[in-house]
């Protein structure tokens, strides 16, 4: 595998799940006059072209900016004031998983200086160096690394700009705490005071050295959240905190299912509201108005008509799933293939076919989307939440027909995403709203239409067919994701006859990005697959499992978690049961291990514990990362127990925290986090990985528990009692 390591955010191939980035934008305005006459330019306007295409054209989107572009030079990623603070520029977005203090912490290792001296400006287009968005654990091994080496870089520079100054030899020079002193005549002098206002132009070798994690000082430690206090006192301003001078509010009339189509609106009551201005577009409807509440009752008493086709429900939708696995349509490109996986399953000792599902489930951030738009001119700034600030900068300058270079997009650090915010639609509907009004808009969605309107963790199916050895060798493995998707699909047991399908399917809700992609459906199926394989062949199943593994890594967590859990000591009583899940996703590896408790006259689950072991390279900082890693699996316990989106004919039925059960503080058991520091080995991210254990792990100690199979995600959805039929 190449390293991810090797350029900042070079533009790769995106997991077939991230299905929002293939997605057209959310709206196609109509050109106005003056757009109309612009697009045209001397007169030739070539019908077939698309819309999507002419705008990409006139907004200059056609080509985007690759790691050729990004800046190499120290200044375009670090300033060092008169005053010594450092400003450090980042495309990275902070949603609460801590990377502004991770990534301060790399600065300050590298640059020799205290972390309170540094400034990290991230997310700003206008400011920060062009970045494809904060997902897919890339923050650590990329964007650290990156500001590692331009640290290095800069304080390589300083070093050699008082050796030459001084003219000294640069070896009798140390830096520490912003300063640079010459041991001998312990002569000193400050960095700032060192450049005299200049910046740093120096490039940045690619082979810059960097300080080996062993003998990290700054990074490394435990430190607290860098702003932490702001955000406990309520001094932090959020995405939907924002203000400006003379700003309206607007809301969005809204679709009456997905996929509707506007036929008609009565908007004559709404436009007689004082201070009320109605704006329709195409199939763009909203109201701007002095306050929220007034923009409500706007919005309430506007009568549209939409026309939509009839459309499934759950159960149908599943159901279409199951027939297509039954057919295994060999359509699909695998995703790997060894071996043959037919000749093997004919000669297994045993073999075992299983499907396993998972439902759609939503984000539910603590912040629904939000967006504050102003244009002066024809310039367009927005202050909105996202993980993708110049991906939204994209899909505005498409939807107006303008140059990116005329859109700026600011991200406050913003409320969790969990891989929910990486589309823009908040941040158009607020500029076309503020466009029509002529002043400041913002837009803050309702709960309900962030239940609604943004995407869902793709439901799936999963289909595998496999065989074993008397031994327990696993000896064939076919294994077909419906819809969810590739992420983590590929199997890291040894196994020699192996197929992994991914099978595309017409999904009926709007689906993209969660926390882990579908790497936590791909995981729940192999892991509890694994446990049935280990049944079948009468092993135990962590036995099994590092019998069927000779990568280090992974069989590392999976002792160190089962040591920490008490793998294979005695229970408290019958009543009680152990399970594991673990794995690889994003570079990191990870295994859980659960304990849970069966009320055999109730048939009530209670998770009493958690253990997690989790390595991911060097630690750069081990309370943030243990929070990583707590936080992913209470997130996960949601998914895994109860989290489920119902729907039929295109509206969702449980669009609201009193009908959508997420996890309760009664809910988190105790979790206890392995940290496995390899100060030999780079560091990677940790958003992800974490949370793909905990779901099977919990499946697997429930039937350890009650012998009962629970092969369906949520496990648990009837209040957290085992259903009537058991499943073997």
């Amino acid at each position: 595998m190449k390293s991810a390591a090797t350029e900042p955010d070079v533009p790769v191939a995106l997991e077939t799940e991230r299905y929002e980035l293939r997605a057209p934008i959310a709206y196609k305005f109509e050109a106005s006059r003056r757009e109309f006459f612009k697009l045209l330019g001397s007169g030739l306007l070539i019908v077939s072209t698309t819309a999507a295409a002419v705008s990409a054209q006139e907004s200059g989107t056609s080509k985007r900016p690759r790691a050729q572009d990004l800046p190499k030079d120290i200044a375009g990623w670090i300033h060092i004031g008169a005053d010594g603070k450092t400003t450090v520029f980042t495309g990275k977005a902070e949603m609460g998983q801590n990377i502004r203090t991770s990534l301060s912490q790399a600065v300050a290792e590298e640059l020799r200086i205290p972390i309170s001296s540094i400034e990290m400006v991230m997310g700003d287009t206008q400011l920060t160096p062009f970045d494809m968005g904060t997902f897919g654990s890339r923050t650590t091994p990329i964007m650290n690394l990156q500001l590692r080496k331009v640290a290095a870089a800069a304080l390589t520079a300083l070093l050699e700009m008082a050796a030459t100054q001084w003219q000294v030899n640069r070896e009798s020079l140390v830096a520490a705490a912003g300063r640079i002193t010459h041991q001998e005549t312990n002569r000193s002098v400050e960095y700032a005071t060192l450049l005299k206002g200049q910046q740093l132009t120096q490039a940045v070798p690619d082979d810059q050295p960097l300080t080996a994690p062993a003998q990290w000082k700054a990074a490394g430690q435990s430190l607290r959240k860098v702003d932490g206090r702001d955000f406990v006192t309520g001094k932090h301003r959020y995405p939907s905190d924002q203000k400006l001078p003379g700003m309206l509010y607007g809301r969005i009339v809204r679709q009456d299912s997905f996929n509707a189509t506007l036929i008609s609106a009565d908007t004559g009551e709404a436009e007689k509201m004082p201070g009320v201005t109605v704006v329709r577009d195409g199939n763009f409807l909203g109201v701007t108005a002095g306050d929220p509440s007034t923009a409500a009752r706007a919005v309430g008493v506007i009568k549209a008509q939409w026309r939509s086709q009839p459309q499934p429900s759950n159960a149908e939708f599943f159901a279409s799933m199951k027939k297509a696995s039954e057919k295994q349509e060999r359509g699909a490109e695998p995703t790997y293939e060894a071996g043959s996986v037919e000749k093997a399953l004919e000669s297994s000792d045993h073999r075992l076919q299983q499907t396993y599902t998972v439902a759609y489930i939503a984000h539910a951030p603590l912040e629904p989307r939000a967006a504050l738009a102003e244009w002066s001119g024809d310039n367009l700034t927005v202050w909105t939440g996202s993980q993708r600030p110049f991906g939204v900068r994209t899909e505005l300058a498409e939807a107006f027909r303008i140059p990116e270079s005329k859109v700026r997009v600011i991200l406050p650090d913003t409320g969790s995403g969990y891989g929910g915010k990486h589309t823009g639609e908040a941040a158009i509907e607020a500029a076309r709203l503020a466009r029509a009004a002529k002043r400041p808009v913002k837009i803050v969605w309702t709960r309900e239409e962030e239940f609604s309107w943004a995407y869902f963790r793709p439901a799936g199916l999963i289909h595998i067919n496999s065989g074993v050895s008397r031994d327990g060798q696993i000896t064939a493995w076919d294994f077909h994701n419906y819809n969810s998707g590739e992420a983590g699909i590929r199997s890291y047991y040894n196994i020699p006859n192996q197929r992994c399908v991914f099978h595309e399917v017409e999904s009926p809700l709007r689906q993209g990005s969660y926390r882990g992609l579908a790497a936590t459906a791909n995981h729940f199926a192999r892991e509890v697959h694994m446990d049935e394989l280990a049944q079948a062949a009468g092993m135990d199943a962590l036995e099994f499992r590092l019998k069927n593994s000779d990568n280090q890594r992974l069989r590392a967590v999976f002792e160190a978690g089962a040591d920490k859990f008490g793998w294979g000591r005695g229970k408290a009583d019958a009543n009680r049961g152990f399970g594991m899940g673990g794995g690889y996703e994003k570079l990191g590896y990870v295994a859980t291990f659960v304990e849970v408790a069966v009320d055999q006259s109730s048939r009530a689950v209670k998770i009493i514990r958690v253990v997690t072991a989790f390595e991911c390279g060097a630690v750069v900082n081990p309370d943030g990362l243990r929070n990583q890693v707590e936080g992913a699996n209470i997130m996960g316990l949601g998914g895994a127990l109860f989290e489920a989106i119902q729907f039929d004919n295109g509206r969702i039925l449980n669009g609201r925290f009193s009908k959508y059960r997420l996890p309760r503080f009664s809910d988190v058991p105790p979790i206890e986090t392995v940290l496995l520091d390899r100060k030999d080995l780079p560091p990677v991210g940790a958003g992800e990985a974490p949370i793909v254990g905990i779901a099977p792990a919990i499946s697997n100690a429930i039937f350890d528990a009650a012998r009962i199979r629970l092969r369906s995600m949520p496990l648990l959805p009837d209040n957290m009692k085992l259903p009537a039929a058991s499943t073997t």
